[in-house]
């Protein structure tokens, strides 16, 4: 399983409240501006990724992980499962504590090497579905 409870419970109330939110624009239409609202109503930190380096939620955004300059606790993806092993990657390389799937992103060997490299790491699952449920 690719989000046991209790990974889940350590990302959501363990690692960190800075949540690298890689997908997030200023589109209210998408998943990624809701998610973010949700996990700031429960205390997260939600930092905007995306080409655009657009302001969502109050939070200034970057076009990239390696520009944010301070640290991230978790990585949570909101790209199609084509590119979130590179997303995957990155959160290792800046030294996040977790990576977090969305629904619908899947990438088995992205999983085994966050996984090898020490990361937490859920796939395929919502934190703003599980953290109402703690």
């Amino acid at each position: 399983m690719y989000g046991d409870p209790a990974t889940i419970r350590k990302i959501l109330t363990e690692l960190g409240d800075t949540w690298a939110v890689v997908g997030l624009s200023g589109n209210q239409d998408r998943a990624a501006y809701g998610v973010a609202r949700v996990l700031q109503r429960f205390g997260k930190r939600v930092v905007p990724v995306h080409p655009k380096a657009e302001t969502v939620h109050g939070e200034r955004g970057y076009a990239s992980l390696e520009e944010i300059p301070f640290a991230v606790d978790v990585v949570d993806v909101f790209v199609n499962s084509g590119l979130a092993g590179e997303v995957a990657d990155r959160a290792v390389a800046i030294g996040a504590d977790a990576v977090w799937f969305q629904l619908g992103v899947v990438d088995e060997a992205a999983w085994a090497r966050t996984r090898q490299a020490g990361l937490e790491m859920v796939m395929d699952r919502c934190p703003a579905i599980e953290i109402p449920a703690l």
